[in-house]
């Protein structure tokens, strides 16, 4: 039978301490999405609602901000996705790929159709609305509440896609290049 000594029990609480250090830096270093116009779990307000299909809304891209991005990051795309449209397979609500990486947050309403208040590398792909750009929510009526997963993804290298790809190409490159991502899930429903 082992006895702990006086020292076999301080270099056991110095180990842990250590471990215990070296696993709060590592949680600081995460790559985390902030809004200061959705919040996770939250409701969207109106401004992130689409006008037109029976909805009434700013089509506003809400504001996001970024950090931590793995190493090696050289471009992000950011996507918008409600994957509890009764489609069959979702709803896509923004694809934005080939955002450089010294560009850490867009601003609220950046993703307009005519591109302009994003980087000037940056490509946005064609919604599930038929248009460039950013979408807002508008579930069908009495559907409950549908998810909105706002979701960075951090790439090695800006993506090579065709003219107009479709939203799965762009999911599929994105998704099978990403070195991380990050994600807000928010809310929206109708009644």
């Amino acid at each position: 039978m082992r006895f702990l000594t006086k020292t076999s029990i301080r270099k056991t609480v110095t180990a842990f301490s250590f471990s215990a250090l070296i696993a709060g830096f590592v949680q600081a270093e995460e790559f985390i999405l902030t809004s200061t116009d959705i919040g996770h779990g939250e409701f969207m307000n109106e401004a992130q609602v689409f006008q037109g299909f029976g909805c009434d809304g700013g089509n506003s891209s809400p504001q996001l901000s970024w950090s931590g991005a793995p190493k090696g990051t050289k471009a992000f795309a950011i996507f918008a996705y409600d994957p509890d449209a009764p489609t069959g397979s979702g709803w896509w609500h923004w694809q934005a790929v080939n955002i450089p990486a010294k560009v850490t947050s867009l601003a609220a309403g950046a993703g307009t159709s005519d591109g302009a208040k994003m980087p000037k590398s940056s490509l946005q792909t064609e919604n599930d609305y038929g248009v460039k750009g950013f979408g807002g929510a508008c579930p069908p009526p009495k559907d409950g509440a549908h998810r909105y997963q706002f979701t960075v993804y951090a790439l090695p290298q800006m993506l090579e896609l065709p003219a107009n790809p479709s939203a799965a190409l762009t999911g599929f490159m994105v998704n099978a290049n990403a070195l991380g991502s990050a994600t807000i899930e928010a809310l929206y429903k109708r009644d």
